[in-house]
């Protein structure tokens, strides 16, 4: 069985139980993380003993709200579409990633997931060698490109073929207010000669970029180039700490196959499916130890 023949095995009432939204799951779940990140932060302003060891923690936290912005992009985290995007922006904001920019992105790597000429997320090669993998995991490509899209997207440069015409000006705008938020950010920092945004968020995101890729990679990587959600996306099972961080999204190839589910729901939905799943792992570290086996070691 393929993912679509799965969606149409399902009855009307399944369906709606499975795409039920929750303003009040994804609250409490956004109070945790939100929370993390600003309790982190204190403690880092404040100095406590082996503070510079927060700085990972911090960065960890704060590049993860990714996974959140992924959910808001879609727009299934919250019950209306105002608080999801109110919420991916701020998220979009702090790991520099315009969210109206990443939607359309997004949705055209879901509507051609693993095509090798349409999936956009393919245009950047995973990596084939074992120093091609440890630059991905530095992040600083991920940082460039994103630098470049944003800078792109502001001067109206950027022509994705994925971002309809009406698109580029709402995509310009939210860049050039991306662009204008961190330049007010840098003078008032110098202003009032302080380096709290240096030690809360910016040294954090840098430090907590490798995680974030390390993370990413098992969800397409290695998986086949064919059209069925069960076979070219991989759920990797993980602890329930890592799914809380991660907003579900490990249940990957069930998030694929069913994108209106929304977080809160996937472990649900994964007990439906996880019979017809053709790609999973048993965590990040077994499929990144995989992953390094298959690489070439020459650069």
């Amino acid at each position: 069985m393929d993912h679509r023949s799965f969606i149409q095995s399902l009855s009307s009432g399944q369906r709606q139980a499975l795409t039920r939204k929750s303003n009040s799951a994804a609250l409490q779940r956004l109070a945790l993380h939100w929370g993390a990140i600003v309790l982190t932060g204190w403690l880092i302003v404040e100095r406590v003993v082996l503070w510079p060891l927060l700085l990972v923690l911090q960065g960890v936290l704060i590049i993860f709200l990714f996974t959140l912005l992924h959910e808001t992009i879609h727009r299934t985290a919250f019950a209306t579409r105002a608080a999801n995007d109110r919420v991916a922006f701020v998220c979009g904001f702090l790991v520099i990633l315009c969210p109206q920019w990443f939607r359309y992105f997004h949705f055209e790597h879901h509507r051609f997931t693993q095509h090798p000429h349409k999936d956009p997320e393919l245009a950047t090669p995973k990596p084939v060698t074992r120093w091609q993998y440890a630059k991905h995991l530095s992040g600083i490509p991920v940082w460039l490109g994103q630098l470049r899209v944003l800078l792109g997207n502001a001067t109206g440069a950027s022509r994705s073929a994925y971002i309809p015409g009406g698109g580029s000006i709402i995509v310009q705008r939210e860049a050039r207010l991306f662009i204008s938020g961190y330049v007010l950010l840098m003078v008032i920092s110098v202003w009032l000669s302080t380096t709290v945004l240096l030690y809360v968020w910016l040294l954090p995101v840098l430090l907590g970029q490798p995680f974030l890729r390390f993370y990413l990679l098992a969800e397409h990587a290695n998986c086949a180039m064919v059209e069925n959600m069960f076979v070219n996306t991989r759920t990797t099972f993980t602890s329930s700490l890592v799914r809380l961080i991660t907003w579900n999204m490990p249940y990957h190839a069930e998030h694929h196959a069913y994108p209106a589910v929304p977080f809160h729901r996937l472990e649900q939905l994964h007990k439906l499916m996880r019979n017809y799943l053709q790609e999973t792992e048993q965590g990040y570290l077994a499929f990144n130890k995989k992953y390094i086996q298959s690489l070439s070691s020459k650069r």
